[in-house]
């Protein structure tokens, strides 16, 4: 009889166990964390002063639809993701190509960090918003004020990181590859870049956030095309569940950036870093007998 009791308890227990195993991984907690948003999102239309704030299921009923192509808007969300994309790409790059140059130099040199110093700080505390409004009273409707927004947008987290990095180089690699007569472009190659990668993903995070914000707004104010406009289209159409739909489909692009690209090159770019819990444990030390 005692037989037959333990084995439906030991059963329960190993569900118990698996149940607590599923709740604490992370995979549930980032899925419950969605469900309480919409519980949270639908619970508090009632209290609202306003109607025109959808439902959850409107909006997906929405999204659906762009997802399908079903939609009277002028551009599909392919065509104006594809559209600001292209801009962002092309920004980025530009960024890049301008901000690294001149963050190896302020981290080198202490008299190109003074003379740089307020401009750096002028640029990371401006908004998008003044960035997209100056370029579009610069150059008007088209592709050139979203690009250069994207531009001034993202240069002074490029410089500001990559001069950091250089600054955290380990002097004591350098000093050690001059003592031993290493060659400068193995001691570039196996210290510096490597103390660079950190700064560089930083720089690459910090950038890409503050020109997609950039972007949407240029494309607000200075583009007839792009995903941002298509926030200024269904606002003028009074479609609140378009409004909230190109703001989830934005989320959704940066969760997959985030994913599928930065978690991805990270891991690849710093495999050669011990994960946590990748250490064996040290065995305890006992003592022997004799002396």
């Amino acid at each position: 009889m005692s037989v037959v009791v333990a084995h439906p308890r030991r059963a329960r227990r190993r569900l118990e166990h698996r149940l607590l195993g599923v709740v604490r991984s992370p995979r549930f907690a980032r899925w419950s964390s969605w469900v309480a948003f919409l519980v949270v999102w639908q619970l508090s239309i009632p209290l609202l002063p306003t109607l025109l704030l959808p439902t959850p299921a409107e909006v997906g009923e929405f999204m659906w639809d762009e997802i399908r192509g079903d939609t009277v808007a002028p551009q599909t969300v392919y065509e104006a993701f594809g559209v600001s994309l292209v801009r962002l790409s092309i920004g980025l790059a530009i960024a890049f190509a301008i901000g690294i140059p001149i963050g190896l130099l302020m981290g080198l040199s202490k008299k190109a960090t003074w003379f740089g110093h307020d401009f750096v700080v002028v640029g990371l505390a401006m908004p998008s918003l003044v960035w997209a409004l100056i370029a579009a009273m610069w150059f008007g409707f088209g592709n050139t004020a979203p690009l250069v927004t994207v531009v001034l947008a993202a240069v002074m987290f490029v410089v500001i990181n990559i001069a950091e990095g250089v600054r955290n180089v380990p002097k004591d690699l350098l000093d050690m590859g001059t003592a031993y007569d290493v060659e400068r472009r193995d001691v570039i190659r196996h210290v510096v870049f490597p103390s660079l990668m950190p700064f560089f993903f930083a720089a690459l995070r910090y950038a890409l956030a503050n020109a997609w914000k950039g972007l949407v707004l240029a494309e607000l104010f200075a583009s007839t095309n792009g995903a941002g406009w298509m926030i200024k289209f269904w606002y003028d159409a009074h479609r609140a569940q378009g409004i909230i739909g190109y703001a989830l489909f934005f989320i959704l692009f940066a969760l997959l950036i985030e994913r599928l690209v930065f978690g991805r090159l990270s891991a690849r770019v710093f495999r050669w870093r011990p994960q946590a819990g990748a250490l064996p444990r040290p065995e305890p030390v006992t003592a022997k007998g004799g002396n």
